[in-house]
């Protein structure tokens, strides 16, 4: 590997590179009307005007000025930093060969707050990179006129640089580490291993004496199997109904923006996750609508996850003008493959106090980092995450896409705000979760062996004692519209959810002691139960045709009270279900969702259907290739689709 040609004597850098205008010859001018800052800025050419709107900036968000120039776009970071290094009389480095650093756990203090570096080249001295602060100019100057044999010592380069170097000397570390760490300190909670301990072996039991039980006693197993499945279908109903009947009037159409808060504190540094695999389409869309977030730019800090070999991704993301606020973070290639070890490797460098996950398709609402911020300063410190729903704007497309709406709007504007103010687990959805990053961490962060992480890390903020609360500031995404797209999607969650069921059963005792009796009913109507209704929905079907046959043609032998009996529970099951979730999902709904939906809602029987298919699937693939991750394409949004009426 060729690195850059470090220069043996370390003179100054090329002329010519101040910012707006000529820079002056002292590096401190005595300038008594000027505070520091600004009196240094005025030394590399930048007009008072400039700078006093700068250093208001800076006080107001707490800052620094050089900072905010930068986020404001007011001058480059690559020109700014060659105009202190000229100033000082220092190279400026503009390649750093990452095979020329020490790799250490220390080493990632700097991807956190880029200051300094040491270079060792194989054949010349140490060379220590730094980047400075504006407030230590005059200090590093007094130090270099003392010792001039400092020059050949220090070189400068810009903080993106240096990161990026970091980022590839510990990429092996960090990378052993977001795919590891989970597994080694926790193993239960890691659904690296499917079947753990005993459970194999249970599984494997209890379909042996289903099977004797078929054979021995026909019609006694059947209908226990056909009690129990009925139970596992009420009992989701009955979850949901309660949910719809404490929805109140006003909260029909609760996804509205928040109205901004009115104080002036000085806004935390908020981090911004996005994992991306073969998104080229698409990184113009989202970086457009991170960049509308109501968020001041240089308390920002947004890293796009890329794997290192998906080159169409990384040249769609370079060939846009990033602001400093982005970063491009290059994940090395391994298995898993998953959007999990891609967030856990983001996440080193992360600093934020708090973090945002979203995905490559999503157009947030502007203000819902000023809402989440406001949430967690407003709520006890036991609040580790918020959820903001998700709603789909591309209903009117399909009826694939129309129930896929519904389907969110009920689950995320419906039954989750009900278990989050009940203090029950919910599973989180797959993007726009807000986390306290230091709960994040305690937590073990995102299992890079589960295919639906969101759902697995939100049980596992219960199970620490740690809640989720309900953001009303939305996320506006698409929905799948061909149907191969939807399954192999849907599969993946399937898998996903039963992967998290399973890691929750390795211990149910401890489970129950984490999150009480009510939580873990809860969690297995959600987990379990939905699989199992989504597994054995055609049973219903074929239960109620075969005995209405029997009944139709009086073929049931003895008394026919519990074939009637039945065929009234499974009816009320069914379209209970569908009921509910419609009733739900419209209540949730705005006028122009409903409007989108319009009668599609009928072919809710059809959706359950292809649901079951997937369900299906996701059994088989549990078996044979249990950490693949489903990619689901995605698309530009049309412009009429991307900022859909707030009030109607």
């Amino acid at each position: 590997m060729h690195g850059p040609v470090y220069p043996a004597s370390l003179s100054m850098a090329t002329a010519g590179l101040a910012l707006n205008e000529p820079s002056s010859p002292a590096l401190l001018p005595e300038l008594s009307h000027l505070s520091n800052e600004q009196a240094a800025l005025s030394a590399l050419g930048l007009p008072t005007p400039l700078l006093e709107r700068a250093l208001q900036a800076a006080r107001a968000h707490g800052t620094s000025v050089e900072g905010e120039l930068i986020a404001l776009g007011q001058a480059e970071e690559e020109t700014y930093y060659r105009a202190v290094a000229q100033q000082l009389g220092l190279a400026f480095l503009d390649a750093i060969d990452p095979d020329h650093v020490r790799d250490s756990a220390f080493l990632d203090t700097q991807l956190l707050r880029p200051e300094s570096l040491r270079l060792t080249p194989p054949t010349r001295p140490p060379i220590q990179l730094i980047v400075p602060r504006l407030r230590d100019l005059g200090s590093i100057a007094a130090h270099i006129e003392a010792r001039p044999s400092l020059r050949a010592m220090l070189a400068i380069t810009t903080p993106r640089r240096l990161r990026r170097a970091v980022w590839q000397a510990g990429a092996q570390r960090r990378l052993k580490k977001a795919t590891d760490s989970l597994f080694d300190t926790q193993p239960l909670l890691s659904a690296r291993i499917t079947f753990w301990g005993q459970q194999g072996f249970l599984a494997g039991m209890g379909t042996a004496m289903l099977l004797i039980a078929l054979i021995m006693a026909p019609l006694a197993t059947l209908l226990a199997i056909h009690l129990a499945l009925a139970f596992i279908h009420l009992a989701g109903f009955l979850l949901r109904l309660s949910a719809f009947a404490r929805m109140s009037r006003d909260e029909a159409a609760s996804a509205t923006e928040p109205q901004p808060a009115g104080d002036h504190a000085p806004r935390p540094v908020y981090s911004i996750l996005v994992a991306l695999y073969r998104e080229e389409a698409v990184v113009g869309q989202l970086v457009a609508a991170l960049d509308r977030l109501d968020w001041p730019a240089s308390r920002l800090d947004i890293k796009l996850l890329c794997e290192a070999d998906d080159t169409p991704t990384l040249a769609a993301l370079r060939a846009l003008p990033l602001g400093a606020q982005y970063e491009i973070v290059e994940v090395p290639p391994s298995l898993p493959r998953t959007k999990p070890k891609a967030l856990n490797y983001g996440l080193e460098g992360v600093r934020g106090e708090f973090v945002a996950v979203y995905d490559a398709e999503d157009r947030p609402a502007r203000g819902q980092l000023e809402e989440a911020w406001q949430g967690f300063r407003q709520a006890p410190a036991d609040v580790a995450c918020l959820q903001a729903p998700i709603i789909i704007t591309n209903g009117g497309e399909s009826w694939l896409s129309a129930l896929f709406a519904l389907e969110y709007a009920a689950l995320f504007r419906g039954l989750l705000p009900r278990l989050a103010a009940a203090g029950l687990p919910l599973p989180l959805g797959g993007t726009s979760n807000h986390f306290r990053t230091a709960a994040l961490r305690q937590v073990g962060s995102w299992d890079p062996f589960n295919v639906t992480e969101d759902a697995d890390l939100g049980i596992r903020l219960a199970r620490y004692g740690l809640r989720t609360q309900i953001l009303t500031s939305p996320t506006y995404e698409d929905a799948p519209t061909e149907r191969d797209v939807w399954i192999r999607q849907r599969t993946r969650w399937f898998k996903g959810w039963l992967q998290t069921w399973l890691v929750c059963m390795r211990a149910p005792g401890k489970l129950v002691a984490q999150v009480g009796w009510r939580g873990f009913l809860t969690l297995q109507i959600l987990m379990a139960g939905l699989l199992i209704a989504a597994l054995s929905h055609p049973l219903l079907f074929g239960f109620i045709a075969y005995l209405g046959l029997l009944l139709s043609f009086d073929l049931l032998p003895g008394d026919s009270v519990v074939a009637s009996a039945l065929i009234v529970v499974d009816l009320c099951n069914a379209f209970g279900c569908y009921l509910i979730q419609l009733l739900l999902g419209l209540r949730s709904m705005r006028r122009w969702e409903r409007h989108a939906l319009g009668r599609r809602w009928r072919r809710l029987p059809f959706y359950w259907l292809i649901m079951s298919y997937a369900a299906w699937r996701a059994i088989f693939e549990l078996r044979s290739k249990p950490f693949a991750w489903n990619k689901t394409p995605h698309r530009v949004v049309q412009t009429a689709r991307r900022e859909p009426p707030v009030a109607s």
